[in-house]
């Protein structure tokens, strides 16, 4: 699968099989996180695989019972290490980091899809309760869950907008 027909192929899934993923695809998917872009490369992030049951399970308490979360065999959650960035001061503590965390993310998300996963971006949920169940250090902000594996569902492609509407052209 080329880029753009990955890109075009990726979709938000809220439902996985319950099946280990494929050999080497969770480092492939790891190595794509590890090669995004960031600003200053100072990779202002760090990113906690979760597999443990129970972790999975209070990931999904944390993020307002999205039952799903705990159906894929990995769950990624990137955060944002503000310590990382501050030669940028406070734009790096409040806006790269964040920045980065979130490339990172997309490339998962693209990895994952050309691998034949699935993922779903899942932003809604309470930070402290995420914080408090995976134990982060101090300073570690918790941005996006991941979670990836192979697909249960294949959700119809949603509508985008008209580029003429998106793209401001200058």
């Amino acid at each position: 699968m080329d880029l753009f027909e990955t890109i075009t192929a990726r979709c938000s899934v809220r439902a996985f099989l319950g099946e280990p993923l494929p050999a080497g695809g969770l480092d492939r998917i790891l190595e794509a996180i590890n090669r995004a872009p960031s600003a200053g490369d100072l990779q202002a992030y760090e990113v906690y695989l979760v597999q443990d049951a129970g972790l999975k399970e209070a990931l999904v308490h944390a993020a307002y019972e999205q039952t799903f979360i705990e159906q894929a065999p990995a769950v990624l959650v990137f955060c944002a290490n503000p310590a990382r960035a501050k030669r940028y001061g406070e734009r790096g503590a409040s806006l790269y980091c964040v920045q980065d965390a979130t490339i990172a993310a997309a490339y998962a998300q693209l990895a994952a899809t050309a691998l034949g996963l699935a993922t779903v971006w899942v932003g809604a949920f309470d930070e402290a309760k995420a914080v408090a169940a995976l134990r982060l250090p101090e300073g570690r902000r918790p941005l996006v869950i991941l979670p990836v594996g192979k697909p249960a569902e294949s959700p119809a492609p949603t509508p985008r907008r008209n580029l003429d509407e998106l793209i401001h052209r200058l």
